[in-house]
């Protein structure tokens, strides 16, 4: 129990939900695609802002939840996209400032929790104060072992492959070869996320059935879960049930299920007697 020993439950259904969470069995990364601020402002009849405002609440709940569940290893959060500069000047700056305020006031929390903040995509298109906010919080959370805290800013995983293919390129030339073979590690090796595990757990709210451009080559074995929840109340219980459910789910990749027999096992199975097959 020793994962989650660190958790209080803040009500009863929290209790209920905890008790259900195999301790050993928690997804080493999660990944969140954190979409419905704006939906869920406009149902109060709020500024968009105020959704913002909302969803940093969220994920300061997250983060240090996911901090406390030891086995968790690395969270990503999907921040801005590459797609979100098509969104109103006024809000787009006000996202910026949301941004350097949570650094300012959150910094010292994530700092002191051992956690070590990363971020991917591409942070040098962002505003010179911001990047360098950026750059300071980094440098000053680079020596934590706990949970590695993954913001994508500016990210966009087709631009991320641009980046990578670029990059191994680059190394191409720079060797003086005139080919050299690529592989799926030399391409991992070339991504943002290198030397982070792929996600085991993709989470998605709003109810919005797609992945947007989100770590698209990492997420090839990743399990999808998708709920209806706006990003504003996805709280402990959602990420809890988020949780059961992944556990729930038999991880092959691409493979059989541990139930289901081999072929040679088949064969030996053929008398009547031990005929009876397991399905994948």
């Amino acid at each position: 129990m020793k994962a989650i020993e660190s958790l209080k439950a803040a009500n009863r259904e929290e209790e209920r939900l905890l008790g259900e969470i195999d301790p050993n069995r928690l997804p080493q990364h999660v990944a969140v695609i954190m979409d419905g601020n704006g939906r869920w402002a406009q149902r109060r009849r709020l500024p968009r802002i105020a959704g913002h405002r909302a969803g940093v609440k969220a994920a300061r709940e997250l983060i240090e939840t996911c901090a406390r569940m030891k086995r968790i290893n690395a969270l990503t959060l999907y921040a801005f996209s590459v797609e979100n500069w098509r969104r109103p000047k006024t809000e787009v700056d006000f996202l910026m400032r949301l941004l350097r305020e949570y650094l300012r006031k959150e910094l010292p929390v994530i700092h002191k929790n051992n956690i070590r903040l990363l971020v991917i995509g591409r942070p040098d298109q962002l505003p010179a104060a911001v990047s360098e906010d950026i750059e300071r919080a980094m440098r000053t959370t680079a020596g934590n072992t706990g949970m590695k805290l993954v913001v994508a800013l500016n990210y966009g995983a087709r631009a991320e492959l641009v980046d990578a293919f670029n990059r191994i390129l680059e190394h191409i030339r720079h060797n003086g070869a005139t080919q050299m073979p690529v592989d799926e590690q030399t391409i991992s090796e070339n991504l943002y996320t290198a030397g982070l595990p792929d996600p085991d757990l993709l989470i998605r709210t709003s109810g919005e059935m797609r992945v947007s451009n989100f770590l698209l080559w990492q997420i090839a074995y990743a399990e999808i879960y998708v709920t209806e929840t706006l990003w504003p109340d996805f709280n402990r219980a959602r990420f809890f049930e988020a949780l059961i459910d992944f556990q729930k789910r038999e991880r092959r990749y691409g493979g059989l299920s541990a139930a289901a027999p081999t072929e040679e096992e088949s064969k030996h199975r053929a008398h009547p007697s031990h005929s009876q097959l397991h399905h994948a």
